[in-house]
């Protein structure tokens, strides 16, 4: 018997090895990593290989999901919350129905409840598998609503797995699945925003970055375990988890924590991924041996698996084309809305410069509260701006048909399909093993199909940007500029101050000015090393100014995180120089 260390260590080489080579070779790596599994397991000395779907549910999803979520940009999320909603519930209900009714007919003696069961599991596009559209330079905004789509849907798909399951031995009720479905989710949202939050707090207080990275693995379990055990989606509480943490990161944490955090879970992500496609090529050689044996040929469960595809293709074809359509309305009314915000931001003009004025015409009892009213102008002015951002977000982003063919084409199916058919009852379904081998058909083709043209429908329509989605340059220099306009201001203000709360010289203060963006000499003298702690305190305030700038919404998440990046490396690189001499 091979030693199972062994296996995990060859699994993590080849997963390593693939991930290198297959984008010389412009193919994508799930897809060999899956060709390798399926060749491997068809070795006449190789045994039947499966793994509990506990295993992917429990040990690889939560996880997986998290990673996604706390890179999801959230501002352009939060923009096309409306569309991705739609697709991660509407469509995966209308696709169930559709597919349970199709199953129901063509199967005897399935029925309609098991039939919707394996309809759910077919239904939601996969994280894992959306992961190749994000390697192919796809618009943005597409790739945001795909990434959306594939880690919402999964709480839909499963719920209404669970309720037609139920229904097999209780029969269905409509109002309860409703409940079920609404307490599911409401639950999730809840305690999932609750362990965000959570580990915000807890986490900001561990200074050591290795133990901090340490206790965000155990993250994604916190939140899905007690929300499984209380009837909700453990996987949706995942979700939540990762994205209030990814949007508190840059305030909570320190350069070290969010350095540490991005490349520990892409570590993880990436082996999580690959061993997916690993387990589902090795899958295969049993799977389609028990429907040999059942079914004398494998025709069948292929001539239905290409059917409930084809059906699946044509239910989200149809709903994205109403998607788009009324996308596009509200394209058209762009300028309605944006001369409506221009009407209110010059009637809050009006309004604030009769109370610079005369304040005491704004007074309620005779008193004047001056901070109330600086925030109220506050607040309106901001949710002003973010209204005009998210306008000029809609018009540079305009979703088109060719976008509605990548939108459709690019959602496809994977380890969610694969581990939930495998979550089947063993009692009263008999035909279990058909079931099983249609999913894996289904999860098969489509990523073939679908993964392997995805690139040519890409090109050929005309819509790969290049550049993974990555901030413009001329974006990225905008806010390099407000950024070093806040420092300037800082450092001139005389309000900085060193590590350990010491002021720095005046004189220190009015030669420093413009130069603190300007690398310091190598000789770190005293002055120079007051320099530096100079620049290190002004890198805290253009941190401050780009938290500030990221509720704007005026830049795109890319470019804020980019930012970000660049003065978390600066700060670790002066933390050393500084650090370095003592």
């Amino acid at each position: 018997m091979v030693d199972p260390l062994l296996i995990v260590v060859v699994g993590i080489v080849v997963i390593s090895l693939v991930t290198v080579i297959a984008p010389r070779f412009n193919v994508a790596g799930p897809l060999v990593l899956m060709a390798i599994g399926l060749g491997v397991s068809l070795l006449p000395f190789v045994p039947a290989f499966a793994v509990p779907p506990e295993v992917i549910l429990i040990g690889v999803l939560p996880p997986l999901l998290y990673s996604a979520a706390v890179q999801l940009p959230a501002i352009e999320f939060r923009r096309d919350f409306a569309p991705i909603a739609g697709l991660s519930v509407l469509l995966v209900v209308l696709s169930s129905l559709g597919l349970g009714l199709f199953f129901a007919a063509v199967i005897p003696g399935l029925g309609l409840a098991l039939g919707v069961a394996l309809g759910a599991i077919l239904s939601p596009t996969d994280a894992v598998a959306t992961s190749i559209a994000k390697r192919l330079g796809i618009a943005p905004r597409v790739v945001t609503m795909l990434e959306g789509e594939s880690l919402l849907n999964d709480a839909t798909a499963l719920v209404l797995l669970r309720t037609a399951v139920a229904a097999l031995a209780s029969g269905f009720a409509f109002a309860d699945a409703v409940a079920n479905f609404a307490w599911g989710v409401l639950l999730a949202l809840a305690l999932g925003a609750l362990v965000g939050w959570g580990n915000l707090r807890v986490r900001e207080r561990v200074s050591n970055p290795a133990a901090n990275t340490a206790l965000s693995f155990t993250v994604p379990f916190i939140a899905y375990l007690p929300t499984e055990h209380l009837g909700g989606s453990g996987l949706v509480a995942a979700v939540v988890a990762g994205i209030v943490t990814g949007q508190g990161a840059a305030r909570r944490f320190t350069p070290e924590q969010r350095v540490s955090d991005r490349l520990n879970w892409r570590t993880i992500e990436l082996i999580l991924e690959g061993g997916v496609f690993l387990v589902f090529g090795l899958e295969l050689k049993d799977i389609v041996g028990a429907n040999l044996r059942e079914h004398e040929g494998l025709w069948y469960g292929t001539w239905l698996a290409l059917s409930a595809l084809g059906i699946a293709l044509a239910v989200r074809a149809l709903y994205v084309a109403g998607l788009i359509w009324v996308q596009g309305r509200r394209g058209r009314n762009s300028p309605l809305h944006r001369e409506r915000a221009k009407r209110i931001s010059e009637r809050v003009d009006r309004i604030e410069e009769a109370y610079r004025a005369d304040p005491t015409t704004f007074a309620r009892r005779g008193e004047v509260d001056h901070a109330r009213a600086e925030r109220r102008f506050s607040w309106v002015r901001h949710r002003v701006a973010s209204t005009m951002a998210d306008l000029d977000y809609y018009r540079d982003s305009p979703l088109g048909w060719r976008h509605g063919i990548i939108i459709v084409w690019a959602g496809m199916r994977g380890v969610v399909t694969l581990a939930a058919a495998q979550t089947l009852p063993n009692e009263g379904v008999e035909d279990r093993p058909l079931l099983i081998f249609v999913a894996f058909l289904v999860a098969l083709f489509s990523l073939l199909l679908q993964g392997l043209t995805l690139a040519v429908v890409v090109r050929g329509v005309g819509l790969s940007e290049g550049g993974g989605g990555g901030p413009t340059r001329d974006e990225q220099r905008a806010l390099d500029a407000e950024l070093r306009r806040a420092a300037v201001a800082a450092v001139t203000s005389g309000t900085l101050t060193r590590r350990d709360g010491q002021p720095f010289p005046a004189d220190l203060v009015e030669r420093a000015g413009a130069r603190l963006t300007q690398p310091p000499d190598d000789d770190v003298t005293a002055r120079a090393r007051d320099l530096l702690e100079l620049r290190l305190a002004s890198i805290d305030a253009m941190r401050q100014e780009l938290n500030r700038i990221s509720h704007g919404g005026r830049y795109s998440t890319a470019a804020l995180r980019h930012a970000l990046a660049e003065l978390d490396a600066d700060q670790l690189s002066l933390e050393l120089r500084i650090d370095g001499e003592d």
